[in-house]
């Protein structure tokens, strides 16, 4: 059974995750067409598009596990792109608004995810433990 399909479709993560990913599509559009910038901004394109991608292949994971790591690299990825999104701005690529709308929205997403991934380690444990305690 593919875990959360249905999940996805009413998804916040899944929702501001594909927007996050937009968001990065436009402002690597414009960073280089504005300001002929192809490697910092092609690496915050990477980190953000990965994050959307992981969130969605954690929607197909087959197990607890696989849902659990995916989240963890769409939090890598996530922590990666404020990086990218704070290097762009101390070198003068972005604006201050641009990197305050991109901070944000990376922030929000950090904490939805980290509220999944402690939710959904503990109900693994839950489910060990009463597993290995019932069993016998």
């Amino acid at each position: 059974m593919l875990l959360g399909l249905n999940w996805m479709k009413e998804s916040v993560i899944a929702t501001k995750s594909f927007l996050f990913t937009i968001g990065a599509v436009g402002l690597y559009k414009t960073i280089i067409k504005r300001q002929k910038e192809f490697v910092m901004s092609k690496q915050l394109l990477r980190s953000r598009t990965s994050v959307g991608a992981n969130i969605d292949g954690a929607a197909g994971s087959i197990s607890k596990r696989e849902f659990i790591a995916k989240m963890h690299i769409s939090c890598k990825e996530v922590h990666e792109s404020i990086f990218c999104v704070r290097l762009l701005r101390e070198t003068n690529f972005i604006n201050e608004s641009e990197h305050k709308k991109m901070k944000g929205m990376a922030e929000e997403i950090t904490k939805i995810m980290y509220s999944i991934l402690k939710t959904s380690k503990l109900n693994t444990r839950q489910f060990f433990h009463s597993y290995i305690f019932s069993s016998k």
